[in-house]
């Protein structure tokens, strides 16, 4: 009777942290720098494809102004047509399902305060349906169509079950819009195994956030990019790892994959070129794992810059455009 007990005991609603009707975009983006929300929960833990712990860090501690801003108003934005296009894919989820659905227009918190930086913004909560309480919607062009073919993402799925630990709610559907045309949706059930490992993961992520010390770089581009954010100038100063046995190996381990690197490439380069000998002018070589196209691109008329202000150089000064320098990392063995 107990373990019953314990079982049905109704999980304790999340926190209304903020009401999100009618804020401006710039208010919502620092409330969301007040915690790890369900969109940045795979992220955090390592598991987005997109961005990288490190570059997140950047964003929740203020250091991401030299951060390239994706713009959400461009047509030519995922994210754009996905905030277009969420009413459209919850009134069909409505209609293949028959669930009521209804908007959340807050930023929720996790109701047990050493769980304080866990936040939730739902799309929408299902209503009326004891086996289902959270949709989340999502739209997937030709390229992330692929992600979608064994099921819901895995990033994804680390977002839904965040926001089930948040709200303490038992399922969600996943409702995604496929290339424009095909929908698809997807049941979750809460996994409090996968639950608490994600809260474990977030809160050591949110730890590096707390003490202001970044998490390591884990080889995406992403990382890069946050790595060139982070420390944009040197000052010329020369540090020495030659004791330091492990950056040592690092090291070597760099010397020995551009090696293999360059070998690779001369190999490439070989085999390309026996496919081009073998097709002289023809524009297009089938096999049976693939194919080849070798075409000659449209003759084009471009402006040459260094001759005209060579004959004209007072317009550098007229027409002025600053290029922000980067830094080069440069390997000597």
């Amino acid at each position: 009777m107990k373990a019953e007990t314990l079982n049905t005991r109704k999980a304790p609603a999340p926190l209304r942290l903020v009401s999100t009707k009618g804020m401006a975009e710039e208010e919502w983006l620092q409330v969301r720098k007040r915690g790890i929300g369900s969109s940045d929960a795979a992220t955090a833990v390592g598991l987005n494809p997109y961005q990288s712990p490190l570059e997140l860090w950047l964003t929740k501690t203020g250091r991401d102004a030299q951060l390239p801003k994706p713009d959400a108003k461009s047509e030519n934005s995922p994210m754009y047509w996905g905030h277009i296009l969420e009413p459209i894919v919850a009134e069909h989820y409505t209609k293949h399902t028959g669930n009521k659905v209804r908007r959340v227009n807050a930023v929720l918190q996790h109701p047990d305060p050493d769980k304080h930086f866990m936040l939730a913004n739902l799309d929408y909560s299902v209503v009326g349906n004891d086996e289902v309480q959270v949709l989340e919607c999502k739209t997937a062009g030709e390229w992330g169509a692929k992600a979608w073919r064994e099921g819901v993402p895995e990033y994804v799925q680390c977002q839904v079950q965040h926001q089930l630990a948040v709200t303490g709610k038992k399922a969600a559907d996943v409702c995604v819009l496929i290339c424009g045309q095909e929908i698809k949706i997807f049941r979750i059930e809460r996994d409090d195994e996968l639950i608490e490992r994600l809260v474990a993961l977030e809160r050591d992520f949110w730890t590096h956030v707390e003490n202001g010390t970044p998490p390591p770089a884990d080889g995406t581009h992403s990382a890069a990019k946050a790595l060139e954010c982070l420390y944009p100038q040197d000052q010329g100063s020369v540090v020495d790892f030659t004791e330091d046995e492990s950056l040592a190996g690092d090291f070597q381990g760099l010397l020995d994959i551009r090696d293999r690197v360059d070998r690779l490439k001369g190999q490439e380069l070989h085999l390309k070129q026996r496919i081009q000998e073998a097709m002289g002018e023809a524009s297009r070589a089938l096999f049976d794992c693939g194919e080849v196209t070798w075409r000659r691109s449209k003759d084009s008329t471009v402006l040459d810059t260094k001759a005209l202000l060579q004959e004209q150089p007072e317009l550098l000064e007229m027409y002025p455009k600053e290029r922000r320098g980067s830094r080069r990392f440069v390997v000597k063995a």
